[in-house]
């Protein structure tokens, strides 16, 4: 039998980086991701509060969803995923074996060629949008007026995707260069954006608020592009055309994109497959799912993205080094930190699915049956949150391998029973089967994922792993019997109340206090590992595990 490449030398390479201070360098820089996240998370509920104002869940917010939908779907393909996976372990490649001045020229040259493509993909895509749309929304080809809208806000929107990967582009080579807050804060530009441009042309111009939301959403672009530029230029990095598109790099680049493309996003291609199977349901199905994943993004966003997004460059590193063993490492290290996110968050969405919802959105145009509605579909999308998140640190370890081809395969296994699933299940469930059809399709992704990368890597510490679930479990559980307890004060039907906020703001701030509580008396070991990132040291007292 040929001996496994990895397991041969994953425990006698030596580390450039001791593991402590990588995984200091991986916390610290997901807490600087997380931060710009959670402001931009908070002013995406703002945005959809808003979106929910003046369109509630009717047509023209079915419309507008679905159009966003497509843009969006081809950032997280091409943008975030592909380009991330394809170029950050390229560049640190590049970077440690031939130094600054290469890694630079690296760039220039895969800046000159993606805006190529991206001019191409962006004329493309405006040329075809019908047939996107009938493609993406068959439900709405029997509404010439809604399908109509759809394809009119679809072109709108597609120049998004040119801006936004060229942002992509920018933030792996600032991610690889250490400098996380610029790219961590671009989406913040885009929801302060379509606020903007609902407040002053929906308000004041009187321009209907999709068009205003779709003209918000292309300027948002452009400004997020912006904001990389002087960050890049104070590392030292200038991007200008440079034609030599043989460079043997951006031959191992394209080889690494298409296939991570599909497989670092199998979340949102799933997400599609729903929207695509919920434009065949009545109206407002498209938007009930719409606003449940928004919230579900919410932790998926400041954990799972943002730890992912830290911790790939440093698996890179690791990768590169030939430091396996840290590798190994460094995955249960990340898992285990999502976990000890993930797992209260979820019992506490499935707990207050409803009080948030009502709260949040349901005013104006969006009513008790939708807020009712959306909660269905956020509890069967909340069950799959843990197989979501630990997607990001999983599918990364591939990365860093610069493999991924191994994601794509098993991800396209996932595509095919969400679909599948979504069929069978949305006639009984509706909206909730589709979700859950979701949710089922990333647990299978994950879990077969992490099964080949433990035998690729050799050896995983299963039991500490193990522990820690069961501790970070039992702390969240005593969470969400409080939290059972405390939404009882709520009157949740009236919508926003200023009793059901400070019940909810109660139930949010005291859940948090008695999870971190519970965990610090449990000796959760990843509460140890922040505490003492932040400089904190607790006094041990008995034998360590």
């Amino acid at each position: 039998m040929a001996e496994n490449p990895i397991s041969s030398q994953a425990f006698s390479s030596t580390p450039k980086k001791p593991a402590v201070s990588e995984q200091k360098l991986v916390a610290r820089a997901a807490g600087v991701v997380g931060f710009w996240t959670t402001l931009s998370r908070v002013l995406g509920f703002v945005r959809d509060m808003v979106i929910a104002l003046f369109l509630g869940a009717g047509p023209g917010a079915d419309a507008f969803f679905v159009a966003f939908r497509i843009p969006n779907l081809l950032r997280r393909l091409f943008a975030e995923g592909a380009l991330s996976a394809a170029f950050i372990p390229t560049y640190v490649d590049t970077l440690q074996q031939l130094g600054k001045t290469e890694a630079a020229r690296l760039a220039r040259i895969a800046f000159t060629f993606t805006t190529i493509a991206l001019a191409a993909v962006t004329l493309t895509g405006i040329a075809f949008s019908p047939l996107i749309v009938r493609l993406t929304a068959p439900g709405f080809f029997d509404d010439p007026s809604k399908f109509g809208l759809t394809v009119e806000l679809t072109r709108t929107m597609f120049p998004y995707i040119f801006f936004i990967s060229l942002v992509a582009l920018a933030s792996g080579i600032l991610n690889s260069l250490g400098h996380f807050s610029a790219p961590a804060a671009a989406p913040v530009l885009l929801n302060l954006s379509m606020i903007t441009s609902v407040a002053i042309c929906a308000t004041w111009l009187k321009v209907p608020p999709f068009y205003a939301l779709a003209w918000g959403v292309v300027v948002a672009g452009v400004l997020q592009l912006a904001l990389q530029i002087p960050f890049l230029w104070a590392l030292g990095v200038k991007l200008y055309p440079d034609f030599h598109l043989r460079h043997p790099a951006l031959k191992r680049m394209g080889l690494l994109f298409l296939p991570a493309a599909f497989g670092g996003a199998v979340y949102q291609l799933n997400v599609l497959v729903g929207t695509i199977l919920a434009s065949m349901l009545p109206v407002g199905g498209v938007s009930w799912l719409y606003y449940a994943d928004r919230i579900v993004e919410l932790p998926l966003g400041i954990f799972a993205i943002a730890l992912g997004t830290a911790i790939l460059p440093s698996m890179s590193r690791q990768a590169s080094n030939g430091d396996f063993a840290g590798l190994t490492r460094s995955v249960s290290f990340g898992l285990r930190l999502i976990a000890f996110f993930t797992i209260p968050a979820s019992v506490a969405l499935i707990v207050l699915a409803e009080p948030i919802i009502a709260v949040l959105f349901q005013r104006g145009a969006f009513t008790s049956t939708d807020t009712t509605q959306t909660a269905y579909a956020l509890f069967y999308y909340t069950l799959g949150l843990w197989a979501f998140s630990g997607l990001k640190v999983v599918v990364q370890a591939f990365f860093s391998l610069k493999d991924t081809r191994t994601p794509l395969w098993v991800s396209m296994g996932a595509v095919a029973v969400n679909l599948v699933g979504g069929l069978l299940l949305m006639g009984p469930m509706a909206q909730g089967g589709l979700a859950l059809a979701t949710s089922l399709a990333a647990a299978l992704n994950v879990l077969v994922l992490f099964a080949i990368l433990v035998k690729r890597l050799g050896r995983f510490p299963t039991e500490q792993f193990i522990k820690s679930l069961l501790r970070v479990s039992a702390a969240s559980a005593i969470m969400g019997g409080a939290l059972l307890y405390g939404r009882t004060f709520g009157t949740w039907p009236a919508g926003l109340t200023a009793t059901n906020g400070l019940v909810l703001s109660g139930c949010v701030l005291g859940g948090l206090a008695i999870f971190a509580v519970s965990a610090f008396g449990l000796r959760c070991q990843e509460l140890d590992s922040l505490l003492a990132i932040a400089g904190i040291k607790r006094q041990k007292s008995g034998n360590a595990d």
